[in-house]
């Protein structure tokens, strides 16, 4: 039996303004203020969108999104007013800010690669010498990126933030404040649940004068998890920690000599391993929210979501 995935969609919604299609996400603009956001099972690595879908990657992000969502609306409002589909979420329209809030509590990833060529400065953070891969850092840092529309994010200091007038002085330390606060809830849930949350990425956007946090926040795609058991032990011995992200697709792709640069192709992902992917995901929804999962129904996948939509503008 053939891999079912939801990969795309294109519906004509009433009151449709504009579609977007992301790199994961296709969004649809309804009116001036409202935003349908679909979670497909699409998957990109290095900024790069894979051939195949993973089974359930959307719902996994959707759903886990909609919870720590409802889980932060105290810390500062958020965009979504409802989800009515495991793969769809519906919220208020915002104004984003120009950068991703990206916060570490761990080296680990792009930090841990930056730090292990040599350099001790990540976006005018500077690191302190000694550390090895996946360490806890003395304090988190927020080591933000810029919002490309196309290509590469790119790390970018606060101070150069602010010197290029992407986001104003005022606005920049609501948006540090807010991001410690959502990074510290998000490490108290995994904690309870048995992970490190070991990094994480937020971003905002503005309805009128007020501050709203958006898209989704604390999935396997937007943040990094390690066991909490036998952490430490790991790291003094020198293991890999067991993590739960997508590192692991990472990974696979580097080892199979793709990164995104020019030249290189994706290599072959067989069913095996698109199932195992999907795995990984619905493990870190099971350990994350301590809950089964259940899989959606992808027979009729697109008229269940379209007609979830409908019932819901």
């Amino acid at each position: 039996m053939s891999i079912q995935t939801l990969d795309q969609t294109s519906f004509q919604l009433p009151g449709q303004t504009a579609y977007y299609k992301g790199k994961v996400r296709d969004v649809y603009t309804i009116g001036n203020d409202t935003l349908v956001m679909i979670a497909s099972d699409r998957i990109s690595a290095f900024d790069v969108v894979l051939p195949r879908g993973i089974p359930y990657k959307g719902q996994v992000l959707n759903q886990i999104a909609a919870r720590f969502l409802e889980a932060t609306r105290d810390i500062l409002p958020n965009w979504l007013i409802s989800s009515p589909h495991p793969h769809v979420s519906i919220g208020r329209m915002c104004v984003p800010f120009k950068v991703e809030m990206v916060v570490r509590g761990y080296l680990a990833g792009h930090a841990a690669r930056t730090y292990n060529s040599g350099l001790r400065t990540l976006c005018g953070v500077t690191l302190p010498e000694g550390l090895k891969e996946n360490d806890q850092l003395p304090n988190p840092i927020i080591t933000p990126t810029t919002k490309a529309s196309e290509g590469h994010d790119e790390d970018i200091s606060r101070e150069e933030i602010i010197r290029q007038g992407l986001v104003s002085e005022a606005h920049y330390v609501q948006l540090e404040n807010y991001t410690r606060a959502l990074y510290q809830r998000g490490q108290e849930i995994a904690n309870k649940m048995g992970l490190i949350l070991v990094d994480t990425k937020y971003e905002f956007g503005l309805v009128g004068d007020t501050i709203y946090l958006m898209d989704e926040i604390h999935t396997p795609d937007s943040s990094r998890y390690f066991y909490r058991e036998g952490y430490e032990a790991r790291q003094a011995k020198g293991e890999e920690q067991k993590q739960l992200s997508k590192e692991f697709v990472r990974r696979w792709l580097i080892e199979n000599g793709f990164q995104g640069k020019e030249g290189q192709h994706v290599p072959e992902m067989s069913d095996e391993w698109l199932n195992e992917i999907s795995a990984r995901y619905i493990e870190l929804y099971e350990k994350l929210t301590g809950q089964a999962f259940v899989k959606v129904d992808y027979t009729q996948i697109q008229g269940d979501v379209e007609a979830a939509i409908l019932g819901a503008l």
